[in-house]
């Protein structure tokens, strides 16, 4: 069993494997940094300068003070960070398409069919007119 595990951890595709999951999650870094730190600030500032992190609807006020007895945080839906995602997907998508859109330029072409002989019919077309002809 494990001579069977050490073949399977071995082959190409396993490691290819592990690469991608370690780059796709590198990648994921970037891009949300990218969105939360680029991004958003602009689209923050051309849409009147507001925080898109920040905004969200209250549900029910936090009260109390912090680390004490009896607080009870705010319950909010923010629907901010959910923009922030939302436009993260986007730019995910659109890299991932011209990732793709460049491997498949670096793909070569299948060879074109070989051009299909003459069938039976046509052979015994061309021996009878031949036969024909004398």
């Amino acid at each position: 069993m494990l001579k069977e595990f050490k073949n399977f951890i071995m082959t190409g595709n396993v490691i290819d494997f592990a690469v991608a999951v370690i780059l796709a999650g590198a990648v994921g870094l970037v891009v949300n940094g990218f969105v939360a730190d680029i991004i958003m600030p602009i689209v923050g500032h051309f849409a009147g300068g507001m925080d898109f992190a920040n905004l969200k609807i209250v549900l029910t006020e936090a009260t109390g003070v912090e680390g004490t007895e009896g607080f009870v945080t705010e319950n909010a839906i923010r629907w901010g960070k959910w923009v922030n995602t939302i436009v993260n997907l986007l730019i995910v998508g659109f890299v991932m398409f011209m990732i793709v859109k460049a491997y498949n330029k670096t793909k070569t072409p299948p060879a074109p069919a070989a051009p299909a002989g003459p069938s039976q019919e046509d052979l015994l077309a061309e021996i009878r007119d031949l036969l024909k002809k004398q």
